[in-house]
């Protein structure tokens, strides 16, 4: 999948309550996991992104996982999103 999308802030969303929600609302590509994320945080969307088939990478640490959406802190978890287009 596109790592670098998830710099886009239109094509990703970071966090467990963010990316569950978009699980649920169907728009996920691909879902991303911290290697070292607490299993009882990425449990759901574990459970979530197998039951609808979204495939799911695991990043080496949360700060690299952090660091590729493009934000300061580390994250447990992320979602790319489809391109949205712009109709003008």
């Amino acid at each position: 999948m596109d790592i670098d999308a998830l710099k886009n802030r239109r094509r990703r969303v970071v966090g467990m309550r963010e990316t569950l929600k978009k699980i649920a609302q169907g728009t996920v590509l691909c879902v991303y996991i911290a290697q070292d994320a607490e299993a009882r945080v990425i449990e759901e969307i574990v459970n979530q992104s197998t039951t609808r088939n979204i495939p799911i990478e695991y990043v080496g640490s949360m700060d690299e996982l952090g660091r590729l959406c493009g934000i300061e802190v580390g994250a447990a978890c992320a979602a790319l999103l489809p391109e949205q287009r712009s109709f003008a």
